[in-house]
């Protein structure tokens, strides 16, 4: 939120600084379409969070036919059932977790079956939103480094804290300063996470299945993805609000290969 705010000042009273630009391309309805862009992705990325952190992954409430246990299956000790294939206990949430891929540090919560799409759609958004930003804040470091690369320059875009405590720049600079750097590191930490989980979801793979270097449960990418996302897995990333079934149960996956981890070193 203190990034789209940052973003929509220099919007509306900081970009451009031309004089001549102002009234060209930084018209009401360009400012308007700038602002409507970065809420949009705003909205999508609290929305998404909070229906990630509602759409509980776990095996509570869900009933597990013991009678057709088979391969894959395991025995939780601590759950005390039978527990399907890809679905493992997770001891921060004290449960086991359906087609469990990790255990978000971030959120405090899992991700699993029924609750991976809004997780996917908050990295994407917040991917966008950081990209954005990035875009925006770069007449910031033009500003910053426009009389040349010096060491003041310098260590007020790596280490703003030392500059603001030790009374080299003002309050407003350390202010525009830190938050564009927050967005350079933010956008490479969420394109890391995004890009991983996104190969594993056109893989068909889970974290868990990834360490371990299988793929027993691919289906084809399309076919991946709409087990991911759903029956509208083209228009569901738009908006959380969008229905999109899941083909499965979370329970019963198909098997397409071997379920032994595979030997890298061979």
């Amino acid at each position: 939120m203190s990034i789209t705010g940052e973003v929509s000042y220099l919007v509306v009273v900081e970009a451009p600084r031309e004089a001549e630009q102002k009234e060209s391309e930084w018209s009401g309805v360009w400012k308007a379409l700038h602002l409507l862009l970065q809420y949009f992705m705003l909205g999508n990325i609290t929305w998404n969070a909070m229906l990630f952190l509602r759409t509980s992954p776990s095996i509570r409430g869900v009933f597990l036919d013991g009678d057709n246990v088979g391969q894959g299956w395991r025995y939780c000790y601590t759950c005390e059932t039978h527990t399907p294939p890809r679905c493992s206990h997770c001891f921060d949430c004290n449960v086991c977790v359906l087609r469990r891929d990790h255990h978000c540090v971030f959120f405090g919560q899992c991700v699993g079956f029924r609750n991976y799409r809004y997780f996917l759609s908050c990295l994407f958004f917040m991917w966008a939103g950081l990209l954005y930003a990035v875009v925006m804040n770069a007449e910031v470091f033009i500003v910053i480094l426009k009389e040349g690369v010096t060491l003041h320059s310098v260590m007020l875009l790596m280490v703003p804290w030392i500059m603001l405590v030790s009374g080299q720049v003002t309050a407003g600079a350390f202010a525009f300063a830190f938050i564009a750097d927050t967005c350079v590191v933010g956008f490479l930490l969420v394109a890391a996470f995004l890009f991983f989980h996104v190969g594993l979801m056109l893989r068909g793979q889970t974290t868990r299945e990834w360490y371990s270097n299988r793929r027993p449960y691919s289906l084809g990418v399309l076919a991946n993805i709409r087990e991911c996302l759903g029956q509208r897995w083209y228009l569901c990333w738009l908006c959380p609000l969008i229905a999109s079934p899941l083909p499965g149960d979370g329970i019963h996956f198909q098997v397409t290969g071997s379920l032994e981890p595979i030997d890298s070193s061979r």
